[in-house]
Formats: C-alpha cells, sequence, structure tokens
C-alpha cells in the first residue's frame, strides 16, 4: 500500500493539473501541433526499438521478442503513416481528433516497449540482452518526456506504460539489484514529470505570449489601415488591398476605381460642427457598404473623399455602381433631428482599358473626378483620353500665367457701366486681358478657371486690383472702378490688407472702388467672407453682388451684406429665354433695389430696345456692346473726355 500511495498521489496531481489547464484553443492546437513535428525523430526511435528487438531475439532465441519485434513495427508503420496523413495545419481536423490518435498510438507504442523489456526480465534473458531492452526502453522514456513535453499528459503516459511492465517485472524477480532497478524506475517518474511540466510551463507561456503578441499586432495591423471616424479602410488600408488584388488579378480580369468627393462638404462642418459632420460621413461610409460589390474594397481616402475599387465585368456595369452610388449617397440624411441632402461627384476609371497599373488607375480617376467638379460637380465623370490632353493644357496655361504676370504681358482693359437716366459713364469694370507672344489673344475663360484652380488667381488679383485702382486714379472723382473678386482671393492670407495697400499706392479713394462678388463667395467660406467685407465697407469699399439670379438664396446676401449694387445677370437681358417672366423678374429687383436704395445693374445689353426695357423696369445701370466693348485703359480716358463734348452716351466698338 505504501509503494502504490506516490503512485496515486502523483496521478491525482496530474488530473488537478490537467483540469487546471486553461489554455485558449489556439494555444492547445499549437501544442498538439507539436506532438506532429519532426516525423523523423519518430522514426528513428522506432527503428531503435525494433532494432533492439530483433536483436534481442536472435541473440537470445527467445521467438516470442520476434512477435514482440513485429507488433513494434506494425504500430511504428501506422504511427508514421497517421503522422504524415494528418497536419495539424488543416482546419477541417479537430485538436482533439489530432490528439487522441497521437495518443493511441504513442501509448500502444510505449506500452509494448516496456512489455518486451519486461519479458526479457521474466523470462531471465542473457544479460546484455536484459541491459540491452531496459536501456532501450528506458531512454526512449525519458526522451519521449522532452519530445512531447507539449501534452504533458501524453508524455508522462508514454513514461508510465513504458516503465511499469519493467517495475512489475523487476518486483516479480525479486533480487537485490532488480529492486534497486524498481526503486530507481519509481523515483524517475515523478522527477521526470516535475521536469516535464516545467518544460510544458515554458512551453505554453512562451507560445501564449507569442500567441497574444501576433493577436495584437494583428489588431494594430487591422487598426492602421482603419478610418477611426467611418470604419472603413484608410488610404494604407485601400493600398494593401490594392496590392493584394494585384497578386491573384487574372489576365483578362477588369477592375475598377471610383473616386468619390462630397460636395461642398466644409458646409457641414463648419455650420453644423464636425461631431455632425463625422457622423455624415460615417452614414454615407455605410451606404457605400451596401452598393459595394462582392470583393470590392470601399476606403476613406482623406477629408470628405472616399475611394471604391474591386472587379467589375465590364463599363456598363460600372456606369450602373457609378448611378448606385449617387442615387443612394443623395438620399436624404436624417441626423439628430436635422435632414440633410448630401451631393456627390464621382470620377471613375477602369483597368486595364485606362490604365495599366495601381498608380497610373489612381491618377486616371482622380482626373476624371476633377473634371466632374470643373463641369458643374454632383455629377459622374468616366475617364477618357482628352482629359489628359486638357490637363496638359492646363499646366501649360499656368506655367506661362505665372511667367505672364512677372513679365508684365497681362493687360487690363475697361468696360464702361452706363448711367441710364443719364447716359454718362457711372463706373468702369476692370477685365484681365492676356496677350500671348506666340498663341495670340487668350480668352478669359481659358485661363481665369486655371488661375482658380491652380492658386495663381491670388497674385492675379491682386495685380488686377493695383492696375485698376492706378487708373481710376487718373478719372474724374465721380466715376468709380469695379474689379471681380474670386473666392480664393477671400481666403488667402491678409486678402483685404492687400487691397487696401493697392489703394494707398495709387491715392484712390476708397469709396471709389468696387469689389463685385458671386453667391459662390458665401458658400465657400461664409465666416471669412464676412469679416473681409466687414474690414473693407469700415473703410469704404463699396461691394456690388454679381450674376443676381443665377444662384440659391440670394435675398439672404442680400439681407447679411451690405451691398451697394446688384448686377442683373445678362440672362434676364439678352439671353435666349428672354420674356414676359424675364421682364418681371427684372422689375421685381429693381422695385427691391428702390426699397433698400441699391442700384441695379442690367448686364450684357446689346440693342436700343433693352437699354429701354431695364429703364423702364426701373434698372439704373447698364452695362452692354451696345455701349462699348472692353477697352484699354487710353480709350477708357478718351471716352471719358468726350462726354463733355457730347450729351448722350458714346458708343464704341473695340
Amino acid at each position: 500500500m505504501g509503494k502504490t500511495r506516490p503512485l496515486a498521489t502523483l496521478a491525482k496531481r496530474f488530473s488537478i493539473r490537467t483540469r487546471k489547464d486553461n489554455l485558449s484553443a489556439r494555444v492547445r492546437r499549437t501544442l498538439v501541433s507539436t506532438l506532429y513535428t519532426q516525423p523523423g525523430s519518430l522514426a528513428i526511435g522506432a527503428f531503435n526499438g525494433i532494432a533492439s528487438t530483433a536483436i534481442a531475439a536472435w541473440v537470445s532465441g527467445y521467438q516470442i521478442l520476434y512477435v514482440g519485434c513485429i507488433i513494434l513495427t506494425v504500430i511504428a508503420v501506422a504511427r508514421i503513416v497517421a503522422s504524415l496523413g494528418l497536419s495539424p495545419h488543416e482546419s477541417n481536423t479537430s485538436t482533439r481528433k489530432l490528439e487522441l490518435i497521437y495518443e493511441i498510438g504513442a501509448f500502444s507504442y510505449a506500452f509494448a516497449l516496456g512489455g518486451i523489456a519486461a519479458l526479457t526480465i521474466a523470462m531471465q534473458a542473457p544479460a546484455s540482452v536484459e541491459v540491452l531492452m531496459i536501456a532501450n526502453a528506458t531512454c526512449y522514456g525519458v526522451g519521449i518526456c522532452a519530445r512531447n513535453a507539449g501534452r504533458p499528459t501524453i508524455a508522462m503516459g508514454q513514461l508510465f506504460l513504458v516503465c511499469l511492465p519493467i517495475m512489475a517485472a523487476a518486483l516479480y524477480i525479486g533480487s537485490l539489484a532488480f529492486i534497486a532497478l524498481f526503486v530507481n524506475m519509481f523515483l524517475l517518474i515523478p522527477a521526470m514529470a516535475s521536469i516535464t511540466m516545467n518544460v510544458f510551463k515554458v512551453l505554453r507561456d512562451s507560445i501564449a505570449a507569442a500567441d497574444t503578441s501576433a493577436r495584437m499586432a494583428d489588431k494594430m495591423q487591422i487598426l492602421a489601415r482603419t478610418d477611426v471616424v467611418t470604419g472603413l479602410a484608410n488610404r494604407a488600408g485601400l493600398n494593401h488591398a490594392m496590392v493584394e488584388s494585384m497578386m491573384d488579378l487574372l489576365e483578362d480580369q477588369q477592375m475598377v476605381l471610383i473616386w468619390i468627393d462630397l460636395d461642398r462638404f466644409k458646409e457641414v462642418n463648419d455650420l453644423l460642427g464636425h461631431p455632425i459632420g463625422d457622423k455624415v460621413l460615417a452614414e454615407v461610409a455605410n451606404r457605400l457598404r451596401e452598393v459595394a460589390p462582392e470583393g470590392s474594397t470601399v476606403a476613406r481616402f482623406g477629408g470628405d473623399e472616399f475611394v471604391l475599387y474591386g472587379p467589375i465585368g465590364d463599363r456598363k456595369e460600372a456606369e450602373r455602381l457609378a448611378s448606385e452610388i449617387h442615387i443612394e449617397i443623395m438620399r436624404p440624411l436624417r441626423i439628430e433631428g436635422r435632414s440633410l441632402d448630401v451631393r456627390v461627384s464621382l470620377g471613375v476609371a477602369l483597368m486595364p482599358d485606362d490604365a495599366k497599373d495601381i498608380d497610373a488607375l489612381m491618377q486616371r480617376s482622380d482626373l476624371a473626378l476633377y473634371h466632374a467638379k470643373v463641369a458643374g460637380r454632383s455629377q459622374t465623370s468616366f475617364f477618357n483620353p482628352d482629359m489628359t490632353r486638357d490637363l496638359v493644357r492646363r499646366r501649360e496655361i499656368e506655367d506661362e500665367l505665372r511667367s505672364a504676370i512677372m513679365r508684365d504681358q497681362l493687360s487690363i482693359y475697361f468696360q464702361p457701366i452706363i448711367d441710364l437716366e443719364t447716359g454718362k459713364i457711372h463706373t468702369f469694370e476692370a477685365l484681365v486681358r492676356w496677350f500671348h507672344p506666340e498663341k495670340g489673344e487668350l480668352r478669359p475663360d481659358e485661363f481665369i478657371p486655371v488661375a482658380e484652380e491652380t492658386g495663381v488667381i491670388v497674385t492675379l488679383g491682386n495685380w488686377i486690383t493695383a492696375q485698376a485702382a492706378k487708373a481710376c486714379a487718373q478719372w474724374p472723382e465721380h466715376v468709380s472702378v469695379a474689379v471681380n473678386l474670386s473666392p480664393m482671393q477671400i481666403r488667402a492670407p491678409g486678402a483685404a490688407l492687400g487691397i487696401l495697400n493697392a489703394l494707398r499706392e495709387a491715392g484712390l479713394d476708397p469709396k471709389r472702388l468696387e469689389l463685385e462678388v458671386t453667391e459662390s463667395l458665401f458658400v465657400d467660406d461664409n465666416h471669412a467672407t464676412s469679416a473681409f467685407i466687414q474690414e473693407l465697407s469700415d473703410r469704404g469699399v463699396r461691394f456690388a453682388l454679381d450674376d443676381f439670379g443665377t444662384g440659391y438664396s440670394s435675398l439672404g446676401y442680400i439681407n447679411s451684406f451690405p451691398f451697394s449694387k446688384i448686377k442683373v445677370d445678362r440672362s434676364f437681358v439678352s439671353g435666349p429665354n428672354v420674356g414676359r417672366k424675364t421682364d418681371a423678374i427684372i422689375r421685381a429687383v429693381a422695385e427691391l433695389g428702390t426699397q433698400l436704395d441699391m442700384e441695379i445693374v442690367a448686364e450684357g445689353i446689346e440693342t436700343i430696345d433693352q437699354v429701354h426695357a431695364v429703364r423702364e423696369a426701373g434698372c439704373t445701370l447698364g452695362q452692354g456692346y451696345y455701349f462699348s466693348r472692353a477697352v484699354p485703359d487710353y480709350l477708357a480716358a478718351m471716352l471719358l473726355a468726350q462726354e463733355h463734348e457730347e450729351d448722350g452716351p458714346t458708343r464704341l466698338q473695340a
């Protein structure tokens, strides 16, 4: 009883440790997989056992040892086949199945090897045979503890099954030497158990730590590739997805890249705050997920821009997808009780039709988006080669425009604005002209948009204001000058100061300068516009609202800002839809001007009948080819000089 209690205690201890083994499934799987690593070591161990048994049988002449050799061979072959046939890396093979199959083979081989060694003791085989088999079995049991320490129950089970038959045979013989052998093997078991558990703990903790580190690394990698606001892929995530897709791309497979830009999203942040803006972005992201085809990647590229990238059947399917995106995003949003309308511009390019690689695909899509925005926003533009030529042309204009400003190759022309009551010149509108030394005259609608898009308009606008102020300083004091402003000029640092400096250098009274602005100025940046207008108005500079009637909420702007003049858009005066309705609109605007003590300018007057019509409607000022085209400063001075000699308006064609 005293001899069996330690074994019972040891078994109980292993049972407790097994129950307390709270390894995660992935860690356990890794530990079990260590049993199947290096099948060559199993083959070497099996060969040693089989060869030793065969030698023992041949030396002793015992037939039963030949039977044992055959049993070991069958078990060893079965184990090697199972080890080669089962892969712990295959997810369809359960961890328990892998463990169970290994246990059957391991325990069978260990017990068979220990039994053969016990037989040599019980049959009192030659001493050399006993030593050979006992040493082989014991070394196998000790070695297997180290190899299978990842699953200590299996390791100790093998050691126990190897030692138990030998210990039983030693007790059966009962000699002093064999009793000593029994004691040695009895003590070997707890000693190896302690070593095995220590190795197991180190192995388990290392694998657990590595697993935790790997999961943390995966999590950090996901976070690094994910946009915080929308949960979509960010720029890094998009690049990763693109690279991955290119590795698996089939030769004839089409890929589409849709660049999505929310129109005027800055207004949402400025007026409602960034928290609302973030919720709008998150909702747009959800809608993009809903329409995104399977296998595609949706990413927030930055700010209010999104990108959808993925496989597509053909161009028609890309057109349908772009249409779905438009419809889905433009559905009214309701966030915190507010109903918001979101408009979106899309640029689309396909690979390999439009580009041969990812970088070119992104450039083509971005260029298509640029054209969609230039064409008026809220639309989809597919890339075509003409866009590239147009871009080259725009860049050429940008470079030449910068050079033209530095070399003083630009000119300021002045178009008169006439007092319809007296026929006298009331104001000159300053207009820039560019006479290229090689290409001849370039139209303003050719280079002004390029200047606005590239930022050159800031330098150009300041130059126009300075030249106009210098010219006006030479005119009679009752004549003022009007200069058009670009929204980008106002957003530039020190915009108001630049205009005041131009007035001071020209020696011009600020009251003689009118700055003409369009409604886009207020939509782009209301706060900056208010500060700009207020600062200059306080100094005496006057403001006119240009192209009235073509925007969305002109009356609100008139009520909010100190305009002294409204310019009725030419489409109401000489456009193709001129008629009874446009006359009524002009009369309403003129009445509004009378009530607010504001001057009303009718643009685009080309005939005497139009002069009579707008004057009868209540307009106070007129501008158009009927009076004069834009002329150089010296001809403007001539027009003013002729006013002293003639009673009516002067007509000059230039």
